[in-house]
């Protein structure tokens, strides 16, 4: 299982004009390849008059699942550079629709390949990416007296608080990188006089 990886920070449009043809890139998260394909649909009813709509998307931690589509451009020309662009900058759970106004010039197979693989390069310098790691979620439970100073602590030391519950005792719930549990587990019971429960619980990414 990767311990990262990078993704575009917000869905976005970037669009460059190359020898008189527009080319539009839009891009977005994708945790699933369905919503990739439904994303896809969106911007081909978006642009129904456009002369192409090709994409690419990668999706899973470890690029499990890649496609792309030429969409009537030269084999090779279009999807693949842009999967290519986005495997390239490591990018994961995303995808790019890159749609085409033809200006009336020809780029030639080369310039295609550099035209649709450089505006996907510009959309994700455009929008910016970030990068999730995996932790573990860590559900700590201890006395209400002492929640409110642990919660302080937790955020005072840097770690993310994902969730507080109030019950007859109070669970907050963090994640923890695995690497990072043990000498966690020690700080806590120092920090609460070993009054405080910690239960590990399934792995999961977040922003770094």
């Amino acid at each position: 299982m990767q311990d990262q990886y990078r993704t575009v920070a917000r869905a976005g449009v970037h669009e460059a004009e190359i020898n008189r043809s527009r080319f539009i890139c839009a891009l977005a998260p994708a945790a699933t390849e369905q919503e990739a394909q439904e994303f896809v649909a969106r911007v081909r009813r978006e642009h129904p008059t456009a002369t192409h709509n090709c994409f690419a998307y990668v999706i899973g931690a470890d690029a499990s699942v890649q496609k792309a589509s030429d969409d009537g451009e030269p084999g090779g020309t279009a999807g693949v550079p842009m999967l290519q662009m986005l495997t390239r900058r490591e990018m994961r759970y995303v995808v790019a629709v890159v749609t085409r106004y033809y200006g009336g010039v020809k780029l030639g197979a080369g310039g295609l390949i550099r035209a649709y693989g450089g505006v996907v390069g510009e959309a994700l310098d455009a929008l910016g990416t970030l990068t999730r790691r995996r932790f573990r979620i860590a559900t700590v439970t201890v006395a209400h007296q002492r929640a409110g100073r642990l919660e302080n602590e937790l955020r005072a030391t840097g770690h993310v608080v994902r969730e507080v519950r109030y019950a007859e005792a109070v669970t907050i719930e963090i994640g923890l990188p695995d690497a990072e549990v043990e000498e966690f587990r020690r700080w806590l019971a120092d920090a609460t006089a070993g009054e405080a429960e910690l239960e590990l619980g399934d792995e999961a990414y977040g922003d770094s």
